[in-house]
């Protein structure tokens, strides 16, 4: 079966979930599947010689429990416990929302579509500030492992061959959500045609 697969990555605190969710509400047949319910238990988060634990890695999330989540999904999209039931003639469309997605190489091959979204130093640490954590953030935690965290890993994907869309995550949930979604529209409709074009072909 034909389906659309979309990577929301980026900075922590940046508004991903915020816009997969409002993708879902607009996008016929979404689901999402978010990284941070992946998380390893806190007895299983390495600390650094800072004492700080080690959250903004990889090794921190069950990697293996996500992909197999996303397989079910891929064999089954439109009876997955993450789907939104609506119109069997859409094309099943899953949202992976998370801060590591691109830089697992497991998932390389599956995107459809991939953004970035970023935000700058300041406004990222503002927001990081207002939000709750449990465990709680410790003092220096953002500059000495959040941050650098995030620039080792934005300077990974740099460096791969993808087209990978950048979104300014200081703008508005509304202008955000726009971008997206008309982006979206167009890839959608560039794959339908793409469809109806392999479909005539094989059938003359």
């Amino acid at each position: 079966m034909k389906t659309f697969v979309i990577g929301i990555g980026g900075v922590t605190n940046g508004g991903k979930t915020t816009l997969a969710k409002n993708l879902q509400k607009h996008l016929p047949n979404c689901s999402v599947i978010s990284q941070d319910d992946f998380f390893k238990p806190p007895s299983e988060i390495e600390t650094d010689k800072n004492g700080f634990l080690q959250y903004d890695v990889l090794e921190a999330l069950n990697m293996e429990k996500m992909m197999s989540t996303i397989s079910c999904w891929m064999q089954s999209p439109r009876h997955s416990p993450v789907s939104t039931e609506r119109n069997n003639e859409d094309v099943p469309i899953l949202i992976i929302e998370g801060f590591l997605l691109f830089n697992y190489k497991p998932l390389e091959t599956i995107w459809n579509r991939r953004y970035f979204v970023t935000i700058p130093y300041e406004e990222c640490k503002r927001r990081r500030s207002t939000r709750v954590y449990e465990p709680p953030d410790p003092p220096g935690y953002f500059d000495g492992h959040v941050w650098p965290m995030y620039l080792k890993h934005r300077r990974e994907i740099e460096d791969i061959e993808w087209e990978i869309v950048y979104l300014d995550g200081t703008k508005s949930k509304e202008d955000l959500f726009s971008q997206v979604y008309e982006d979206l529209r167009q890839e959608l409709a560039k794959q339908k045609l793409s469809c109806k074009a392999s479909l005539e072909g094989s059938s003359a």
